[in-house]
């Protein structure tokens, strides 16, 4: 049956290949960014392993809103981000499946004059770059979208942005990395670093020792809890982000759009996704306050859209009684819990729903089909780390997508490859470095 959502534990497992003893390349984690580094280290001849502890896109990489999207980055990951759009179209010509990918543009919507001016801002930013975003005024938004009833004056375009379906798209690249060679196995962790004489020289996984002399680490919300296993810490958190699937409805806009209340995705099946624009569930645990300086610039920020929980549920990441040490030979927290499945947040789903049709009145009732959360891995920065770790040789990290991992992945993850395999990554990667935590020179969030 075609998946027609997120990917859970109950997806059938796709890929159980025998792990070889050796490769050129282990990378850990199958979420988009992680099949994108198999794909293009295989590509560049390497013999490349990815191990996943549950499923293929089984958390946030099915989870996501499925943008595609370049309006409106941090300047620094513009270049990353615009060479993953056009990674997108050369991938969905290899992978020779619908991936859902459609060039139909992003919308920020505007309702004064002082959002309308930062929009212009960051489109003289964006024209630097060869990016063709642009500012449009009410009357031309109200041609885009003649059926709008919001109190919009204006909006920020970007013709060139695309959408996809997230749970079609990630296992189908999957599906061509194994083409190309790379040994794929799910519901098999990968427990701890293999090290010797200080350097990382393979993975020990539950099923067996594959010996590397380059890891990638892309896990996602788990990538810390792997690091600190081996005494490196990273300050990264996890919000819950809650998304919902209206049934069909008619066309109002093929694309995306965002104001201060909602976001809404076209659909290849006809209906809309929906979420927040800005609100979400924060799980409080030791990780949260152990780095609560580092984030409190965007907790202050965020306040009013951050809806404070108390505690994880039992096996999360930040949960307050999980495991710190484990031994090579024994159950690891990433076998307990194999997918990050939390529950939606329903009221969330209620008032999305209900200001997508205060929007749109036209569209009549919008009745919803189902509705999902995924866990968001961030930084304080809000930008990755794609970086060798210092004090483990030996190991790129390339984790803290912060929200945007669908869209930007195949870019990360080509030059996550390349930075592993010892290959000029044709990009600066300064701002994503691992020292900028440890050495103060982290900046701020950008924020459009």
């Amino acid at each position: 049956m075609l998946q027609d959502g997120p990917v859970t534990l109950s997806t059938p497992i796709a890929h159980d290949a025998d792990l070889p003893p050796e490769a050129d390349l282990v990378v850990i984690g199958g979420g988009v960014a992680g099949v994108s580094t198999a794909i293009y280290a295989a590509k560049a001849g390497a013999r490349v392993v990815l191990v996943e502890k549950g499923r293929i896109a089984g958390e946030q990489s099915s989870r996501n809103w499925g943008w595609i999207r370049q309006q409106g980055r941090d300047p620094d990951e513009l270049p990353l981000v615009m060479e993953a759009v056009r990674n997108w179209h050369d991938l969905q010509s290899e992978t020779n499946e619908d991936l859902g990918l459609r060039q139909t543009g992003t919308l920020y919507f505007a309702e004064d004059d002082a959002t309308l001016e930062r929009y212009r801002n960051w489109a003289g930013i964006a024209a630097g770059h060869g990016l063709d975003s642009r500012v449009i005024d009410r009357a031309e938004l109200s041609r885009m979208l003649p059926e709008a009833r919001a109190g919009w004056i204006g909006a920020l375009w970007t013709p060139s942005d695309c959408r996809a379906e997230p749970w079609l798209a990630v296992p189908a690249l999957a599906r061509l990395a194994a083409r190309l060679g790379v040994t794929i196995r799910e519901n098999c962790a990968a427990r701890a670093l293999d090290i010797e004489g200080g350097r990382v020289t393979g993975v020990v996984t539950e099923a067996g020792r594959v010996r590397a002399p380059s890891v990638v680490l892309a896990g996602g919300a788990w990538s810390s809890t792997l690091l600190r296993r081996h005494r490196v810490a990273l300050p990264q958190l996890s919000v819950r982000g809650t998304v919902a699937q209206t049934e069909p409805l008619p066309e109002i806009f093929a694309g995306q759009g965002v104001d201060n209340h909602f976001a809404f995705r076209r659909r290849v099946d006809g209906g809309y996704s929906l979420a927040p624009s800005f609100d979400h569930d924060f799980f409080i645990g030791p990780d949260a306050v152990r780095h609560s300086r580092a984030f409190f610039p965007e907790f202050r920020r965020d306040m009013l859209s951050t809806n404070l929980r108390p505690a994880s549920p039992a096996g999360y990441p930040d949960a307050w009684r999980r495991t710190t040490c484990w031994g090579e030979d024994e159950a690891s927290p990433f076998e307990r819990l194999r997918v990050l499945d939390p529950t939606p947040n329903r009221r969330f789903v209620a008032r999305m729903a209900r200001h997508f049709a205060e929007a749109f009145p036209s569209l009549g009732p919008v009745r919803m089909r189902k509705a999902w959360a995924g866990m968001i891995d961030s930084l304080p920065d809000m930008i990755p780390v794609i970086d060798n770790v210092p004090d483990l040789p030996g190991l790129t990290l390339l984790t803290g997508l912060s929200g945007h991992g669908f869209g930007i992945g195949p870019g990360v993850g080509r030059a996550a490859a390349d930075l592993a395999l010892g290959r000029d990554p044709g990009t600066d990667l300064t701002p994503f470095r691992f020292a900028r935590f440890r050495d103060g020179s982290r900046r701020a969030a950008f924020h459009l």
